[in-house]
């Protein structure tokens, strides 16, 4: 019998984290990668930052982050393929609604139901319930004011869901700019 050992080269830490986000249930945080490997979180922050590097010019994968943890996706380029190659449907459509309120909650998260309600000039229970059925937000906590209210905030699969790496990658948010009144009036 032959000692394995001497017959599997050495993985790179590069590899080594490739391989453990690969096999990862869930999001992982650079300090379980670092234990895993026995390296230091520095080391092991550069090594993602490689493969975030490596994936940008492959194209097929993609590094996605969520609350300070890390987890290996497809590209959102591949979505249709994908969806096609497992017999999925695209059946998640939002409607206007879902998107008013996943588009107020993931500028302003954490947020409470009554404050996303105060934006949109509505109720949002039955669309934060649809949002929340379909894992695109989560509770995060209670707000410290009266009633203790739900706070609520964006997932990872939220992030799947619009082809994002990271909320970093979210468009600046933009409010219209209102042109003054005396302008206006000057122009007329």
């Amino acid at each position: 019998m032959s000692d394995l050992s001497q017959e599997v080269p050495e993985l790179t830490l590069e590899a080594a984290v490739e391989a453990l986000l690969f096999v990862a249930a869930s999001p992982v945080t650079v300090g379980q990668l670092a234990e895993a490997t026995g390296h230091k979180t520095a080391e092991v922050e550069q090594a993602i930052r490689d493969l975030e590097q490596l994936y940008s010019v492959r194209g097929g994968l993609r590094l996605q982050w969520h609350a300070g943890k890390v987890q290996m996706t497809s590209a959102p380029e591949a979505g249709t393929l994908i969806e096609k190659f497992l017999g999925l449907e695209a059946t998640s459509r939002l409607s206007r609604a879902a998107l008013e309120a996943l588009t107020i909650i993931a500028y302003r998260q954490p947020i409470t139901r009554p404050g996303v309600d105060a934006i949109r000039g509505v109720s949002s229970d039955g669309v934060l319930k649809s949002l929340l059925n379909k894992g695109l937000v989560e509770e995060m906590g209670r707000a410290e004011g009266p009633g203790r209210p739900i706070l609520y905030g964006t997932t990872a699969d939220f992030l799947q869901f619009f082809g994002l790496n990271s909320l970093r990658e979210l468009p600046p948010f933009e409010s219209p700019e209102m042109e003054p009144v005396e302008n206006k009036l000057l122009k007329d």
